[in-house]
């Protein structure tokens, strides 16, 4: 089977993983023009789409701060509602939406690379070092040190660790399309990620990699990213996106995976 390239792999990407496909846990969703609305537990809305386009035609710049707009008033009526993230990717046509997003209060945060490749490039054997165990964790007595780990880590601002670990826990008692796997050494958590098949598609995404620095360097992240890898081969999938920080792209860069796009989400604030 002939690899595909960028374009292809980027082509799939826009076709089988954005809007629906990114809010399987949500409580509910919005359409509003070609944007989808979610919220989740915890507070938390996310604004996702495959295009900004309309019937009318390609988004001006008028048109995206329309949407924008709109979009900030249907969380306004929602007092419950405190946190929203705008997931952007930097292939769009999107004509002006830097500026309607700051704006509209908006803040960028980090950008990240979208890496997509085939499962097979991930799935190799790879030698731990002594000590070192991999494994999949499903009980929460096992899921909060991972959490508190991975938290930790990224420097997360409690009240956001607290209401993602919700909507974790909530996700793994309810769903069974998450998996958590977890690197230890002497039984405490050094590296962590979830696997989550998205149903319907061609593709899993690894999501979470965290290593605690002293443990990073020697084949941790790897050996739990091809144990991922094959568990996502065992669930039908053929490739595995990621949105990677500088520290897991490399990795997954030298393993063959192809950096497509990049992604910025942009945060509002109640």
């Amino acid at each position: 089977m002939t690899a595909p390239d960028a374009a292809s792999l980027l082509a799939a990407y826009d076709a089988q993983l954005r809007r629906d496909a990114e809010i399987p846990s949500a409580l509910s969703s919005t359409a509003i023009g070609p944007l989808l609305l979610a919220t989740y537990l915890g507070g938390r809305g996310f604004i996702t789409y495959r295009t900004l386009d309309s019937d009318a035609g390609p988004a001006t710049a008028e048109s995206v701060a329309e949407l924008v707009a709109a979009a900030v008033e249907h969380y306004r009526a929602q007092p419950e509602i405190l946190k929203v993230e705008w997931k952007t990717r930097g292939h769009d046509h999107a004509p002006g939406l830097h500026a309607a997003l700051l704006a509209a209060g908006f803040e960028p945060e980090e950008t990240e690379s979208v890496m997509v490749g085939d499962a097979a490039l991930l799935a190799v054997d790879v030698a731990l070092p002594e000590g070192v165990t991999v494994r999949r964790v499903s009980e929460e007595a096992e899921v909060l040190p991972m959490l508190a780990m991975q938290a930790e880590v990224f420097g997360d601002d409690p009240e956001d660790a607290a209401a993602h670990d919700e909507e974790v826990l909530h996700r793994l008692r309810t769903r069974d399309d998450l998996e958590m796997w977890v690197a230890e050494v002497d039984g405490q958590v050094v590296s962590a990620g979830r696997l989550e098949p998205v149903d319907g598609t061609d593709f899993a995404g690894i999501w979470g990699g965290a290593t605690r620095p002293e443990h990073r360097g020697r084949g941790i992240y790897r050996a739990l990213t091809a144990a991922r890898a094959r568990s996502a081969i065992r669930h039908g999938k053929r490739f595995i996106h990621s949105d990677s920080t500088e520290f897991s792209r490399p990795i997954l860069e030298r393993s063959g995976l192809v950096k497509v796009t990049t992604t910025t989400p942009y945060v509002w604030k109640r």
